[in-house]
């Protein structure tokens, strides 16, 4: 009889696989939010975007009602992952150019 570990292994891989694509893609948005950024403090721009942040989070959720994924669920990862972005703008725009090189 296999053991829950060799009935689970394979599926399990591919999850890590995908966590793995995951945190690649969130990375690469964050480089791109460094990018926008650097403009932002260029030409003056704040960086808070109310607008653009609640468009991103309907979005969000619209993608996951069309994937069969909890609306409720896709706003709150956006959320997030806006936080996280609006993190790294904040110190690129205050100055913080070590952070910027951590994010690229």
């Amino acid at each position: 009889m296999l053991s829950v570990a060799e009935v689970l292994g394979p599926f399990r891989e591919r999850i890590n696989q995908l966590d793995e694509q995951l945190a690649e893609v969130v990375a690469a948005r964050l480089r791109v939010c460094a990018e926008v950024a650097a403009v932002k403090k260029q030409k003056g721009i704040p960086m808070m975007q109310p607008d653009r942040v609640d468009a991103v989070r309907e979005a969000y959720a619209a993608r996951g009602s069309r994937m069969g994924i909890s609306p409720e669920f896709m706003r709150q990862l956006a959320a997030m992952i806006v936080a996280e972005a609006c993190r790294v703008e904040d110190e690129i725009i205050d100055g913080d150019t070590e952070s910027h090189q951590r994010v690229i």
